[in-house]
């Protein structure tokens, strides 16, 4: 049966908000299962590669490579070597060596603020430099609400960080992993790439280096891994979901969520992660609601409301 528009609209974001909110949730969770966060990030990549690296093959073969120039990576990216490099860095290892090595040092209710918290104003700062784009006066106020909202959340444990802490390493984690992700997205909007083809693009670049680099050292007893000890059940899982659902799925949905609400509308959706994210964590991990959390939380996302709206 075919779905109205009105109806894929609705499922798209109801899809998108889901997968988000439970990246965050399920990401904290297996910290204190088997495996290691490196671990996760290979099985993340791996996962997106077994979709995306056949569908770019076949994009390749029957539309071309569009308006980019030659692929690279021997036909697995359909975008140029350099383009290539520099998202898939941004976009696919570095984002998920940082976001998966946070959640073994800090609480999923700190990943709720920080990570999707920080992105508008990563965003809006890379995109002063990089674009000439000056914040309209209305993100500055959600701007300075989101830095307000990030400071409750992550100064307590920086100046706990003297008294031997280590919920900061997670918290700086997160604030990088960020960062990582707002360079792609301007760099995105900067050279006018196509969601599907950049993402197939990163994967193809993480797909060739990070996956055979780790794999040897894991195997070699370089770098710490459990992944020849872990449960298959738990490793096909994080495959599943980290990489098919985080990164498959939910690019799609969310590409057609925009496509049905605009970007404004989309993006006052996705401002309900952070508090779902959070209630997950308390609901789900038994994770502490503080004050202080509660209070950064509600900043972060009415910053993230008040700076999406029309100047």
């Amino acid at each position: 049966m075919k779905l109205s528009p009105k109806a894929l609209g609705l499922f798209a974001a109801v899809v998108t908000v889901a997968i988000w909110t439970f990246f965050i949730v399920i990401a904290r969770a297996s910290a204190a299962h088997n495996l290691m966060p490196l671990d996760i990030a290979f099985l993340r990549i791996l996962g997106a590669s077994c979709v995306l690296l056949p569908w770019g093959i076949y994009l390749r073969k029957t539309q071309g490579i569009g308006t980019f120039g030659a692929g690279s990576l021997l036909g697995l990216s359909p975008l140029p070597l350099r383009t290539t490099l520099l998202a898939g860095l941004f976009g696919s290892m570095l984002y998920a060596v940082l976001a998966y090595s946070g959640f073994f040092f800090a609480p999923a209710a700190h990943a709720s603020v920080l990570m999707p918290g920080s992105l508008p104003l990563w965003t809006s700062l890379l995109a002063l430099f990089l674009l000439r784009e000056k914040p309209s006066k209305p993100r500055l106020i959600g701007l300075v609400c989101i830095v307000l909202g990030d400071l409750l959340v992550g100064g307590e444990s920086l100046l706990k960080a003297f008294d031997g802490g280590n919920v900061w390493r997670g918290d700086v984690l997160f604030m990088s992993a960020a960062f990582c992700w707002s360079v792609y997205t301007v760099l995105m909007r900067r050279w006018g790439l196509d969601a599907v083809r950049a993402t197939i693009a990163i994967t193809a670049f993480s797909s060739v280096s990070f996956l055979p680099l780790y794999a040897a050292g894991a195997y070699l007893g370089i770098l710490p891994s459990h992944l020849a000890t872990a449960p298959a059940a738990e490793m096909a899982f994080q495959a599943l979901f980290q990489g098919v659902g985080s990164v498959v799925i939910s690019g799609i949905s969310f590409n057609l969520m925009i496509r049905h609400y605009g970007p404004v509308k989309s993006t006052m959706i996705t401002a309900l992660v952070p508090g779902l994210s959070a209630l997950g964590a308390v609901w789900l991990l038994n994770e502490p609601m503080q004050i202080n959390l509660i209070a950064g939380l509600l900043l972060v996302t009415c910053g993230i409301l008040f700076g999406i709206r029309r100047a």
